[in-house]
């Protein structure tokens, strides 16, 4: 028996087949109580999910019940809907992510356990601080250039020069901007609070701990890499790993002539920006060192130019880093 599953908030689908592919349970509308008893009524059988909201949590409630459960992307179950015969709902979802499930080719997403989830949880939130601070500055910037303050990107001048520009403004923009000068400091707390948590839990890992001995990762990047990937077992090769961050060329090949072009940008987004900004750091630092990595960033960076040199450290790590993960074995940098 396979069951595909079509996650909601509420409502909920489930399309089960036997080993014939026939049709033996249909149910396009199940309750999220009824759900669980659903599945623990089931023997032991293949369950296939998009990978979205709740899908981790499901996975490993229903893997208590004997179940193998199997996580997709959304974008690889789409071709597997037949839009010709049935539409979009919720019913036809289902019945797409049971026939996905059955693909030998399928990838499947690993299952998150819940400390993995906690931890993404504070790069999340932090993220989201990052960026709200960051609108606050261009916020700030823009508002004062209406009274003629006309402050540089830089965001410690923003800091500095906004709270000395507060007595020369009118009463009502006075109070404004000095409420955006307070939520900026508050921000910058709790974004620093969240740096002291995530560096908590990179230093109580073994495995993020050797992972910081590399160039271009910090704790923010272990942290996160191995919450999301774990030990790695899911990628056959360093290179899948990149490939999959989207730091390889796309290739656009035909009748046997290779065209590669630019990066794929696929996959994490987060990950690939921690990746690129640790590369930069690496790639500034080059100039001064003399090891192997060092010259062969600068040979690249001297050849190919200063952003190509960038995303060949930054797949050059992911590959380290997932020989690490996987093997568990310690950076051995080569002089």
């Amino acid at each position: 028996m396979r069951v595909g599953i079509d996650l909601a908030l509420q409502v909920l689908a489930l399309h089960a087949v036997n080993e014939s592919c026939k049709a033996i349970l249909v149910r396009p509308k199940v309750s999220r109580k009824e759900l669980l008893g659903a599945i623990a009524a089931l023997p032991p059988c293949v369950i296939g999910m998009e990978a979205c909201s709740g899908a981790h949590f499901w996975a490993r409630q229903f893997e208590r019940f004997g179940h193998t459960v199997r996580l997709m992307a959304p974008k690889l179950v789409a071709p597997y809907r037949m839009s010709g015969k049935r539409g979009k709902n919720d019913a036809a979802d289902a019945a797409a992510i049971c026939e996905a499930a059955s693909r030998p080719s399928m990838r499947f997403v690993p299952i998150k356990s819940e400390h993995a989830q906690a931890v993404l949880c504070l790069h999340r939130v932090r993220t989201g601080l990052v960026k709200e601070r960051t609108a606050t500055i261009n916020r700030l910037r823009g508002l004062l250039s209406e009274f003629g303050v006309v402050l540089a990107l830089k965001a410690q001048t923003v800091r500095r020069e906004a709270g000395a520009a507060l007595d020369g403004l009118p009463g009502y923009a006075q109070r404004a901007i000095g409420d955006l000068l307070s939520h900026l400091h508050f921000l910058d707390d709790r974004v620093g609070e969240y740096d002291v948590l995530i560096r908590e839990a990179a230093r109580a890992d073994a495995r993020s701990k050797r992972l910081m001995e590399m160039p271009g990762i910090g704790p923010t990047t272990a942290s996160a890499l191995l919450a999301s990937i774990g030990n790695g077992h899911d990628f056959r090769a360093g290179r899948q790993f990149a490939a999959w961050l989207g730091l390889t060329p796309g290739q656009y090949s035909s009748g046997g002539k290779a065209r590669l072009g630019r990066i794929t940008k696929a996959g994490d987004a987060y990950l690939r920006t921690l990746l690129i900004l640790g590369a930069r750091a690496v790639l500034a630092s080059a100039k001064e060192k003399t090891d192997r990595i060092s010259r062969w960033a600068m040979s690249i960076a001297e050849r190919r130019g200063y952003w190509r040199a960038v995303v060949a450290i930054a797949a050059k790590n992911a590959r380290m880093a997932w020989a690490m993960l996987a093997k568990g074995e310690s950076f051995a940098p080569v002089a």
